[in-house]
């Protein structure tokens, strides 16, 4: 079933009209090729247009099309030779998370990613892409093997946010996602992480604490969803358009913020328009990046992943003077090379 969102209706009605021309011209003598080359010309002039300055809004419409490519769709377009890993040894096998070991143009990587289904019966199975706490013990569980057999670690975020159900809560949501952030900032291998669809809050940062994070064009990232972000700030779920602006959460918002490192193409109107084009452009990125690892040590990698996250936002510290009535006196920004907090202790 074909899904068409507001913004996308001329360029349907469009479609439509080519689509009348070229079977009248099927069915009778008539030589309508020149109307149906000037039609299509204004067509796609009008696709650059409305898909070249998308709202924030609009594009998160995009990331959550339940035709775009998913994380299988990529391990099978991407990867060779890839072998499921299950369980995290102590609960169950999470299918919102799905990991494994692969090949990617001869090079061993392990690989993860969230997953949703495509069917209600797939939602029901995958959680909706929204993993429980044994999908993180799970990931982590698969990243220590990567860590010890020396294989790069490459992960698939797409999950509106972790689940924030009673069962998960009750087996340590919080706290599995909290062991992750912490021993994956201290893997000795390399962690490249691509946003294909959904980037939500913890769900999403419990695999992406990575060297080099990834995001497709019509991908957003955030700590909340839009509509979350509106019920809070305006009361309102209804205003998550004015929500998702507010929110800088674009890929090019991300990349601006130094956020994440690359903003990866899609295809005109969306992943879902070419799932082979998309998967070629991410292997191209991830061929890219994990050709820079290959020669380096693992402290710095350690060390690079350390500083990109320190590095994010921007901040000054400021020194009290003795004098209440004068004005804080702002410091120097600090060194990107200092390792420390504001008080030189490591909050590692």
């Amino acid at each position: 079933m074909e899904i068409t969102f507001d913004f996308e209706k001329p360029i349907v009605d469009m479609d439509k009209k080519i689509e009348e021309l070229k079977k009248s011209v099927q069915n009778g003598d008539l030589d309508l090729s020149d109307q149906i080359k000037d039609l299509e010309k204004t067509r796609n002039e009008l696709k650059q247009k409305i898909y070249s300055s998308l709202s924030a809004w609009q594009k998160v419409q995009i990331a959550r099309h339940p035709q775009r490519p998913y994380f299988r769709d990529y391990v099978d377009l991407i990867f060779e030779d890839f072998v499921e890993l299950s369980g995290d040894r102590t609960f169950g096998n999470d299918q919102a998370i799905l990991c494994g070991i692969a090949t990617i143009d001869g090079r061993s990587v392990v690989v993860m990613g969230h997953q949703k289904g495509r069917t209600l019966e797939e939602n029901m199975e995958r959680n909706f892409g929204m993993a429980h706490p044994e999908g993180y013990r799970k990931a982590m569980r698969i990243m220590k093997l990567a860590e010890k057999f020396n294989r790069p670690i490459i992960t698939f975020i797409d999950t509106a946010g972790a689940y924030p159900g009673i069962a998960a809560e009750e087996r340590g949501q919080a706290e599995a996602i909290a062991r992750n952030l912490r021993d994956m900032s201290d893997l000795k291998v390399p962690i490249i992480s691509v946003v294909i669809g959904e980037g939500g809050s913890g769900g999403a940062l419990g695999i992406g604490v990575s060297n080099r994070i990834l995001c497709l064009e019509n991908a957003y990232y955030s700590v909340i969803s839009p509509e979350g972000c509106a019920a809070i700030l305006f009361r309102d779920g209804s205003k998550a358009s004015q929500a998702a602006q507010a929110m800088k959460l674009t890929a090019k918002d991300l990349l601006s913020l130094k956020v994440i490192d690359e903003i990866i193409k899609e295809p005109l109107g969306g992943a879902h328009y070419d799932y082979e084009k998309t998967a070629l452009n991410i292997k191209t990125s991830l061929n890219k990046y994990l050709s820079i690892y290959e020669d380096m040590t693992s402290k710095k990698i350690v060390d690079e992943r350390y500083l990109k996250f320190r590095n994010i936002g921007v901040y000054e510290y400021a020194t009290k003077k003795s004098n209440k009535n004068k004005p804080l006196k702002k410091a120097k920004k600090t060194s990107k090379n200092n390792r420390g907090g504001a008080n030189g202790i490591s909050p590692r």
